[in-house]
């Protein structure tokens, strides 16, 4: 059985339940850190967006800072906290670049990048200025 055209392309490949579910889930996890950063004062600027390099799960906003924030959701902590690869987080930087290329109102403030944890029966945990490229 083919998966509906709408489904989102994680779902078109392999399994398409499986590619779903975790589709699902990010939207979830995603939610999440949306309402921990509302929460600790921040401003969502935009939520998924897509750059030539890449997506970028959050960008917010506190004051003069802002925040290139990925999402992590994972089933325990450890993976979680792992689950950020140096080639993700280049990834990451070349995504902010773009963004500040498109959005030169944002070069006045101070980037850094972030990372929010989820993981289940757990508070979100929120990395900030995780690391420095």
């Amino acid at each position: 059985m083919k998966p509906a055209r709408f489904a989102p392309r994680a779902a078109r490949k392999g399994n398409p339940a499986t590619g779903l579910a975790a589709y699902r889930l990010g939207l979830r996890a995603e939610t999440l850190a949306v309402l921990l950063l509302r929460l600790k004062g921040y401003r969502v600027v935009a939520r998924r967006l897509k750059t030539p390099a890449g997506e970028i799960d959050l960008v917010v906003r506190r004051g003069r800072a802002l925040a290139v924030v990925e999402v992590k959701a994972r089933g325990e902590g450890d993976a979680a906290a792992e689950a950020l690869l140096p080639r993700q987080q280049r990834r990451l930087e070349r995504a902010a670049a773009h963004l500040l290329g498109r959005y030169p109102h944002f070069a006045d403030l101070d980037l850094r990048f972030d990372v929010v944890l989820i993981v289940p029966r757990r508070w979100p945990r929120h990395l900030a200025d995780a690391w420095r490229p």
